[in-house]
């Protein structure tokens, strides 16, 4: 496995002000609720998050309409997947915040201590994608490589101990998604980092940080990309700015050709595993 350049971890998404929940979100889809309005509740049941909080500050005008973005951000990412949506809360090990706990000028956020991602109240618009790859990273990764289990670090990443050449559990669901980690970071024949790490790292070098080359964020930008980059759904609480940002002009994300390739190993494991857990009783 080559060697790369990158060590830490932050799993947060900043943006400038917005207009809060009052600005209208682009989105089309289909329409999950009937036009019905939903509560925080039932986007716990309904995605199996294990707890929901919301801040004091947010009135009940806002957590109506709030429950309405997510959940139909939520059903949005798990039709795009092809998995139950119970799956999205990670059996129970992942909690949601709203407008709770936020930090100022940031988006959104996920935190590994408390397996929380949490949303901006004004501001957590199209970070949701980025932030549940992050959650998911952190989930799925004593699964996939046993020895987390035995570490004291309990903020380790799949991407990132993918590439330390650790072996996986064998099982071909974990060899569909080592796969998919190669595939955004590995170059086609495995034995150099993909251009999109080299971008990535330029990045970094440019901004004098170590922070767009970490694993996790790579893989995090290459998920809300091909999601929003699926063209049988838009949702702009769900994912944006993965294509007309500075960001995306400086090669931020993954290019159109490669976001192919990225694509059919993401549904190549989510679509499998969506099947295995729809089988269990």
């Amino acid at each position: 496995m080559p060697a790369l350049p990158w060590q830490g971890i932050i799993f947060c998404m900043t943006t400038p002000a917005t207009k809060g929940l009052q600005r209208p979100y682009y989105r089309r889809g289909p329409d999950y609720r009937h036009g019905d309005d939903v509560s925080f509740r039932e986007v716990r049941q309904q995605f199996g998050f294990g707890g929901i909080t919301v801040g004091a500050w947010v009135t009940q005008e806002e957590q109506v309409r709030a429950a309405n973005l997510v959940f139909d951000a939520l059903a949005d990412l798990a039709f795009l997947l092809n998995v139950p949506p119970a799956l999205l809360g990670l059996r129970g090990r992942l909690a949601l915040a709203f407008g709770s706990g936020g930090r100022k000028g940031v988006q959104a956020h996920y935190a590994p201590g408390s397996r929380t991602l949490a949303l901006a109240k004004n501001a957590g618009a199209g970070a949701l994608a980025h932030e549940w790859w992050h959650a998911f990273d952190h989930y799925i990764a004593a699964h996939l490589y046993p020895k987390v289990l035995l570490s004291n670090d309990h903020f380790v990443m799949a991407s990132s101990r993918f590439l330390t050449g650790d072996p996986a559990v064998p099982h071909p669901l974990n060899r569909r998604l080592e796969a998919l980690l190669a595939t955004v970071m590995l170059s086609p024949d495995g034995a150099a980092p993909h251009d999109y790490v080299r971008r990535s790292v330029a990045l970094d070098k440019a901004f004098g940080r170590r922070y767009f080359s970490q694993p996790t964020e790579m893989m995090a930008r290459a998920f809300e990309a091909v999601i929003q980059g699926d063209s049988r759904i838009k949702n702009a609480y769900l994912v944006s700015g993965t294509r007309q940002t500075e960001l995306a002009r400086a090669g931020g994300y993954p290019d159109a050709e490669h976001q192919l390739g990225i694509r059919t190993a993401l549904l190549g494991y989510f679509e499998p595993l969506g099947q295995a857990l729809s089988q269990r009783p």
